[in-house]
């Protein structure tokens, strides 16, 4: 077991910012429909911008708490790419479903509602299984 190197801490920060980047982007139709300028579901509108930056930061944060996480080469790999599917999961698929009117609540519907939902599924497989690796890799081993 050792900490994680500074390659795959260097990812999360990448894919972090990619996160926050898109969250932001998602920010203008936000505006766009709090004007009344675009017609959209403002909730929709306003969780697809939190759901880039929160998730960005997600990863910043875990990049940050990555050095005192002892895991296997194997395992650091699982986590980093477990946090990066739940990054782009969640935010890909709350601008699609804001985009499209889709909530991706449950399976079924048009192909846009069932997109949504596959993402936000696999998001959510993905975070317990990060969150996992995390408990894991923070325990005392003296």
């Amino acid at each position: 077991m050792r900490r994680m190197d500074e390659r795959r801490r260097r990812q999360l920060v990448f894919h972090g910012a990619v996160s926050i980047f898109l969250g932001l982007v998602a920010g203008f139709p936000l505006a766009l429909v709090i004007l009344g300028q675009m017609a959209g579901d403002l909730r929709a509108w306003r969780m697809a911008h939190l759901e880039g930056v929160l998730n960005g930061m997600l990863l910043w944060a875990a990049a940050g708490g990555a050095p005192v996480l002892r895991l296997s080469q194997r395992s650091q790999k699982v986590l980093v790419w477990a946090l990066v599917v739940v990054a782009y999961g969640n935010t890909i698929a709350s601008i699609l479903g804001a985009a499209a009117g889709e909530r991706g609540l449950e399976p079924g519907g048009n192909a846009a509602n069932m997109t949504v939902y596959l993402l936000f599924m696999v998001a959510v497989v993905a975070i317990f299984v990060a969150t996992a690796f995390v408990a894991a890799g923070s325990r005392s081993r003296r």
